[in-house]
């Protein structure tokens, strides 16, 4: 390379030093011209001297306006030396010259992130994935997925796919689009055909350890993270991914000392704080995730989440101040859906506090209308889906298959309605020295669904090798959250009464509890609740109705069809007669009566569901009528309930 110029460029990745050195000495020998003082402060910034580099760009910015590579240099220096603002200007002002300045581009996405400006983080991002293209209907279609407009990068992606169908990043992208629908398989397909492609595209490997993550697949996800975190362990996203997949595994210390590296590394980041705020909750530490949900919302007032996570700490952690700046930010003409969401719930949780039933009863109408909205949400066929399950699940079926299926009595699977008791049911099985409490395992529910991919028939036509398989495979994927090596373990996903069918098929020793709320009061109960994920139908009193009938009549087939196998636990009973009704429980999983179980309170284990402070403390029989406050706007779902308003016992 003969070129001093050309020289002195090349030596600031990896010698900024010497390119220093070459820099001044070109500077010397031709004073007028800018390169070598664009190169000299290029040099002093990656050395940290951004101070001396300012002295340079400057004057250089003041004579060379139109200089965007002078421009991203004078904004990374004045980021450094603590004026974010004006760095961030010159930054925007650096891809308006020259929209093909990826580094501008990279700049103004890593400043976006740190102070969690997602709009401009999005857009930087967007121009990113085009400039990276190698086909321009690639790089539109990749500006799209950053945009968040898939339905768009699809169509463009399939097309293009037809006619390049070994195109790595073209498959990373329509995979990309898969997961916004949640459409996993499809998308994994797709991942590790580009990494078949390409074993060194780490951002293929990326979107594949999240999309087993929000799978909630975390050994799996860690596996495909563990080769990047290696080669570049500071990654921000990586070590967010990280923190997630350990929180899934059990693993709370670990995950919020990540998560609290990365708030102190990223002060200004709101999202950052809220994943803070919420591993902190897990732990129990309520004051400290107080404090960082509030830290959220000073950063950005109009996060919705920030305000949502304080609200559902359900300890009245919101002030009549923050519900006045709540309903300002509601005025808004410009927020974002998500973010108003979050708010008409928040809001409405305040409201409730403050004993306003009518004021909250219609922001939670209107939250669960944006939800539905947002969502885009669909009904089911509860009514065929029970006879479905009528017609397999029959007293044949299962003496057919006696002593089928693994061997094991560990499990305890505690189902039921959301916002039913099972968290409080769960803290109690879990004080016993004999039985752990994981977590809402997703297995049960993903075994179901791959089943379900193979036939209507898929299930019924299973032989005894392959039903004893899926038992053992449940049993061996919920292994890694057996961390105390206790002889019981719990399951507490809510849903799964509708595999009742499965879990006594595959694992017919395990033990099955039924925790059973009042339906007025679950119901409503779970109508005010924003739920982090899934849970669609309690989102609408008349889609609430149903599913509550729904829930009866698939626990009630099953106590019909094999007596005993289902423990129903009533939760109004277990306020009223809590030692009475302890003890039966603990009887029906098999394990004697201890007293630990009435003092579950004291029980310092994490707690992941949205009642983490409740269980926290001794049984209150004041929540049971809450929903009578609301009585006048409920008779949508007094009319869906139909007779199980009365007869749900």
């Amino acid at each position: 390379m003969s070129d001093p110029f050309a020289q002195a460029a090349a030596a600031l990745a990896d010698a900024p030093t010497r390119a220093e050195k070459l820099a001044r000495a070109l500077a010397a020998r031709a004073p007028q011209d800018p390169r070598p003082r664009l190169i000299l402060a290029s040099a002093l910034r990656r050395q940290g001297r951004c101070v001396e580099a300012l002295g340079l760009l400057a004057p250089l910015a003041q004579a060379f306006p139109r200089a965007a590579r002078t421009r991203y240099e004078l904004g990374l220096c004045l980021r450094a030396t603590g004026r974010a603002g004006d760095g961030l200007a010159q930054l925007e002002a650096a891809v308006q010259l020259d929209p093909a300045l990826g580094e501008a581009w990279q700049a103004l996405a890593d400043a976006a992130f740190a102070t969690g400006d997602g709009a401009r983080e999005m857009r930087a991002k967007a121009a990113l994935a085009r400039l990276s293209a190698d086909h321009p209907d690639v790089g539109r279609a990749a500006e799209m997925v950053a945009l968040g407009r898939f339905d768009q990068a699809e169509a463009i992606l399939r097309a293009f796919l037809l006619a390049q169908p070994n195109h790595a990043e073209a498959s990373r992208l329509l995979a990309a689009c898969y997961v916004a629908v949640r459409a996993f398989d499809n998308a994994e397909t797709l991942l590790r055909h580009a990494l078949a492609l390409d074993p060194g595209f780490t951002l293929a490997r990326f979107d594949l350890a999240r999309a087993l993550f929000v799978r909630q697949e975390a050994e799996a996800a860690m596996r495909e993270l563990a080769p990047l975190l290696a080669a570049d362990p500071a990654n921000p996203a990586y070590r967010n991914l990280q923190a997630g997949c350990l929180a899934l595994l059990g693993d709370e210390a670990g995950a919020e000392a990540l998560h609290a590296g990365l708030a102190r590394e990223f002060p200004g980041n709101p999202r950052v704080a809220i994943n803070h705020g919420h591993a902190l909750r897990t732990k129990g530490e309520r004051d400290a995730a107080i404090a960082a949900y509030r830290r959220a919302a000073s950063l950005t007032p109009h996060v919705g989440e920030a305000w949502w996570s304080l609200a559902n700490l359900k300890v009245a952690a919101l002030s009549e101040g923050d519900l006045a700046a709540m309903r300002g930010l509601l005025a808004r003409g410009d927020l974002a859906e998500v973010d108003r969401l979050h708010l008409e719930f928040a809001v409405g949780r305040a409201a409730e506090d403050a004993g306003r039933a009518g004021d909250a009863f219609a922001h939670y109408a209107r939250g669960n209308a944006l939800v539905r909205r947002h969502f885009a949400m669909v009904a089911e066929d509860y009514q065929a889906q029970a006879a479905q399950v009528s017609a397999l699940f029959t007293p044949e079926f299962f003496t057919a298959r006696k002593g089928w299926g693994a061997d094991s009595d560990a499990p305890i699977f505690v189902v039921g309605l959301p916002r039913s008791g099972s968290t409080l049911v769960e803290q109690i099985l879990a004080s016993h020295p004999d039985i752990e409490g994981t977590m809402e395992l997703p297995y049960i529910g993903a075994l179901a669904a791959r089943i379900a991919a193979g036939g209507d028939d898929a299930l019924a036509t299973a032989d005894a090798a392959q039903v004893r398989a899926w038992g053992q495979e449940y049993l061996d994927r919920a292994a890694v959250h057996r961390r105390l090596g206790r002889a019981r373990f719990i399951d507490k996903m809510p849903n799964n009464f509708r595999h009742i069918g499965l879990i006594r098929l595959i694992l017919p020793h395990a033990r099955i509890v039924d925790v059973r709320r009042a339906p007025m009061a679950a119901c409503f109960s779970g109508y005010k609740q924003l739920f982090a994920e899934g849970q669609e139908f309690s989102y609408d009193l008349t889609e609430l109705g149903r599913y509550y009938r729904h829930y009866l009549a698939l626990v009630r087939h099953f106590a019909e069809t094999a007596p005993g196998a289902v423990h129903t636990l009533v939760y109004e009973d277990l306020v009223e007669d809590t030692e009475g009704q302890v003890r039966r429980l603990l009887d029906a999983v098999g394990v004697g009566f201890d007293p630990a179980c009435l003092r579950f309170f004291e029980n310092d284990r994490a707690v992941r569901t949205v009642s983490s402070e409740q269980v926290r403390q001794p049984i209150y029989r004041s929540g049971l009528d809450h929903w009578r406050a609301f009585e006048a706007d409920l008779g949508a779902l007094k009319e869906a309930l139909g007779d199980a308003l009365e007869e749900w016992r």
